[in-house]
């Protein structure tokens, strides 16, 4: 399904505004993708469109942990320039972008003060799992080590955490993954998630977290390092964009400088290896998409191939040109077989689900013996939306050793992957995740039953309905003759683009394709590689030019003669220096009625931020609102366009207008949410009381999601949980346990617990986040959303 965002009306303010930052663009494209994602105001216009006007937040703004952190390195530094002994530091890494370039940037910065004390250590993705493990921490004891500094990677690590305090090696944790309920034993945690969910700093990534860290070093210690901080930055922005966080605050304006610097490779090189891959993937190093489609996938290439990533680091760090462009062949090398074997493991699983009745099946689980572990993931997330089912691939490669299978599971949708298979952790030998992505590991023998399992459980979660597709949301409909140059510059405006703000998606109806031609790559030694791209020329009526665009993994023959409605993305193809379209998706060409169906409106009185009962409330007349008799209220903020969707159509079937006069909820931290919810358990337990899940929501300001991960995380630790029928209407939730008021001593030792716990507020998060969204989204995209064909 296909969704046209509505156009918004625009402000006679705005597009001069525009002109007067950016004088040769029309402004009318940027304006209505602006309003749309709530940039209604001169000075967040300012604020988004210079960069300059911004202020970062400074690093002081995590407290007390970056003192102490600055404090431990600061001492290190004294000991380092009055011992002849100097301390052992390492860096502990994780093996994506963002781990790796975090490495990167603690490894040069450090090294400008404590020189070749610093060392680094990185998980291999094949043989180990993320985070830290006993076995190398006990290994760098032996060594001497004193000082580990995590990136991307330890908060939850409890135990692992305690040993290295037990042998005496002091800790200071940088990363961004939910925290645990009880601060780990470590000297310092800099972490966002100890920040307001609103702050600047709250969505930076492990690599932005570790410049924060080298920022704050290097205003402690001025006038020691000889590297300019800001050569950092273009490292800052690949693992920023490659991570996919949300590009707001300090995020956007790190990303923002980082490609700025990252541009200078090229033409004046201070980091050769980065400049030998923009030259191997074709690009510039002036957009986002030239490290999300271009250097990004090259790092994480090298660990679903070969597993160890230490050639990464190297490639980004070292000075010498020769050195970094053997390192940078080896990636690029690595990329074209990660593609390979994502096509043909694709293929693969694509013949396996031919041969099963799609009709009655609600999630998918595959395996194979030949499939390698590197790229199920990818594979999985590519399976999932393409056929609109969580999909789970496993490989039994080594099966007749161990009789275990490995893999990864993707989500679709709000289907919480996570609790799905949690439930059938009596099948599984280890697993982990979240509720979209996670791995896994179980008995051969059991594959056929938690397949079994799997799908029964979500298709009684589904009452029997087969899951949609989600909608692909169109921001812009426009013409092949207004593709180009023109259009391309203010859409580039928006950049960089990413979660929160992503690639403006263009329809263009009633076109059609010629000079199709599909083509395989070929890798740095002429070998053919089996990753296909299809090249084409789009034309429509309004011009007699075609204009060329790629549609990545597909064959000419999928684009037969006749007319299309298409969605692309216009792109600058920096080695033919030319302007093209990157094929989204296609679809016959609808009819005028089909693609504009008549629509069923609904006034929509906005009071948000101003319920009904604080003030009498006017319409546009002047008159006082009977509410009850004229409007439908939804006074409870929304948590999806599902629900508000819902109460629209109430509002048809009512014959009244409908009025959106909520306020978002009170921010509570998804630590103090679980407090209150352990407080209410116990009580509830000790008194032998019910409550009801209305009062229990209302109580914790959060959704029926978040409350239920809340209650399987008390179900792991021991709490018995009932549910009963008062009345139809209303049902009784009843708690016991005999653990109460040992919860603390309880979840520093429970694994299992910990990933219930990061789950529930990582759910609490993204509620508020939603919740927050839907007090500020304009009027204009609501009533466009809420329409009814």
């Amino acid at each position: 399904m296909w969704k046209v965002q509505p156009s918004p009306n625009i402000p006679h303010w705005m597009i001069p505004e525009i002109q007067r930052h950016h004088p040769n663009i029309s402004g009318k494209y940027l304006c209505q993708l602006l309003l749309c994602r709530g940039i209604s105001t001169r000075e967040q216009l300012t604020r988004f469109l210079e960069i300059d006007s911004y202020q970062p937040a400074s690093p002081g703004e995590f407290g007390a942990e970056m003192q102490e952190a600055i404090a431990r390195l600061t001492l290190a530094y004294q000991k380092c320039i009055s011992h002849n002994n100097p301390e052992k530091i390492v860096i502990w890494g994780d093996f994506d972008a963002d781990g790796i370039t975090a490495t990167a940037v603690l490894w040069e910065g450090l090294r400008q003060f404590f020189g070749s004390s610093v060392s680094y250590t990185i998980p291999n993705r094949l043989t180990d799992s993320h985070g830290l493990n006993q076995r190398t921490i006990e290994t760098l004891a032996a060594q001497g080590c004193s000082l580990i500094i995590t990136c991307d990677t330890g908060s939850t690590n409890l135990a692992e955490l305690q040993l290295a305090q037990n042998l005496g090696i002091d800790v200071i944790i940088t990363d961004h993954h939910t925290l645990p309920p009880t601060r780990p034993p470590v000297l310092a945690i800099i972490n966002p998630r100890n920040l307001p969910t609103d702050h600047p700093l709250y969505h930076l990534s492990g690599v932005a977290i570790a410049y924060k860290l080298i920022e704050a070093l290097y205003m402690a210690l001025p006038g020691v390092s000889q590297q300019p901080l800001e050569n950092l930055l273009d490292l800052v922005a690949i693992g920023l964009i490659a991570d996919l966080v949300e590009l707001s605050g300090d995020c956007r304006y790190l990303a923002k400088r980082g490609i700025q610097q990252l541009q200078k490779q090229l033409d004046q090189p201070t980091r050769p290896g980065v400049a030998e891959l923009l030259k191997l993937c074709q690009k510039n190093g002036d957009r986002p998409t030239d490290i999300s489609f271009g250097i990004g996938p090259r790092i994480n290439a090298v660990s679903r191939i070969y597993g160890d990533v230490s050639c990464v680091v190297e490639l980004l760090t070292t000075p010498d040109p020769q050195r970094a462009k053997q390192l940078a062949i080896n990636t690029e090398i690595a990329n074209l077989r990660r593609r390979e074997l994502q096509k043909n493991l694709a293929y693969e699983v694509r013949e396996k689900l031919q041969r099963i009745d799609l009709s009655t099946t609600y999630a998918i689980v595959l395996s194979d013996p030949q499939w390698s572990v590197g790229v199920l993931g990818l594979v999985a997330g590519q399976i999932a939306q393409e056929y609109s089912r969580p999909t789970i691939l496993l490989t039994t490669e080594g099966g007749t050793e161990t009789g275990l299978a490995r893999g990864s599971a993707r989500s679709i949708n709000q289907i919480d992957l996570y609790d799905l298979v949690y439930n059938q952790r009596h099948l599984l030998h280890n697993f982990g995740g979240h509720p979209f992505a996670a791995g896994l590991s179980l008995p051969i023998e059991n594959i056929p039953i938690f397949t079994q399992a799997i799908d029964r459980e979500l298709r009684q979660r589904m009452g029997g309905i087969l899951l949609s597709q989600s909608p692909i949301i169109v921001d812009l409909v426009c013409t092949v003759a207004e593709l180009g140059s023109h259009l391309f510059k203010e859409l580039k405006l928006l950049e960089p683009c990413g979660m929160g703000n992503p690639v403006p998606k263009l329809l263009i109806k009633n076109c059609w394709f010629d000079n199709v031609w599909n083509e395989n790559p070929y890798d740095l030694r002429g070998k053919k590689v089996q990753y296909i791209r299809t090249t084409y020329h789009l034309f429509d009526d309004s011009t007699e030019l075609g204009f060329p665009g790629v549609w990545w993994g597909h064959y000419k023959e999928e684009l037969p003669p006749g007319r299309y409605d298409a969605i692309v993305e216009l792109d600058f193809n920096a080695h033919k220096r030319c302007y093209e379209v990157r094929l989204l998706a296609v679809r016959p060409a609808l009819s005028e009625t089909e693609i504009n169906p008549p629509l069923i409106a609904v006034d929509i009185a906005d009071f948000r931020n101003h319920p009904p009962g604080e003030s009498t409330v006017l319409d546009d007349d002047n008159q006082p609102i009977s509410w009850e008799s004229n409007y439908l209220v939804v006074s409870d903020c929304p948590g999806s366009w599902e629900e508000l969707t819902g109460w629209f159509a109430e509002a048809v079937k009512a014959g009244k207008k409908l009025a959106i006069a909520y306020s978002p909820p009170p921010r509570i931290s998804p630590q103090e949410v679980w407090q209150k919810l352990t407080q209410i358990a116990d009580n509830l337990s000790n008194n032998h009381q019910g409550i009801s899940l209305q009062d229990l929501l209302e109580k914790l300001a959060i959704g029926d999601i978040a409350l239920t991960r809340g209650l399987h995380c008390l179900k792991s630790l021991g709490y018995q949980i009932e549910l009963a029928e008062d009345t139809p209407s209303n049902k009784l939730l009843y708690i016991s346990s005999q653990t109460t008021g040992k919860i603390a001593d309880i979840s520093e030792s429970d694994q299992d617990f910990g990933s219930l716990l990061d789950i529930f507020f990582a759910t609490i998060e993204e509620e508020q986040f939603t919740r927050q969204y839907f007090c500020e989204v304009p009027l204009e995209t609501i009533d466009g959303m809420c329409r009814i064909s």
